[in-house]
């Protein structure tokens, strides 16, 4: 499985999104400033929104598709998924299914 998602410094904060076949991984190092150079300069470490694919272009793909939204879309996809912001990784396993 892959996924695409999206972290956050703070509610409507600064974003990042990116993709990885690894989340709970990829969470980790994010939250401990090894995630990018990008979420470590700007604290973010919170897990907000993420959705699965089946194969790694796939999740790419909504990566980059993502990236290229204005802020306003991007908000509108976290609220529709996560409307408190609830930092996801708190049970990250639980939804996945681990």
């Amino acid at each position: 499985m892959f996924y695409t998602y999206i972290m956050a410094s703070e509610r409507n904060g600064t974003l990042y999104a990116g993709s990885t076949d690894d989340l709970p991984k990829r969470v980790h190092n994010h939250k401990h400033g090894a995630g990018s150079a990008f979420t470590a300069k700007y604290n973010v470490i919170r897990l907000i929104w993420f959705e699965s694919h089946e194969t790694r272009d796939a999740a790419f793909r909504r990566e980059r598709q993502i990236k290229e939204w204005r802020g306003a879309w991007k908000l509108r996809l976290i609220e529709e998924n996560n409307p408190d912001w609830r930092d996801l990784s708190d049970n990250l396993n639980d939804l996945l299914g681990f």
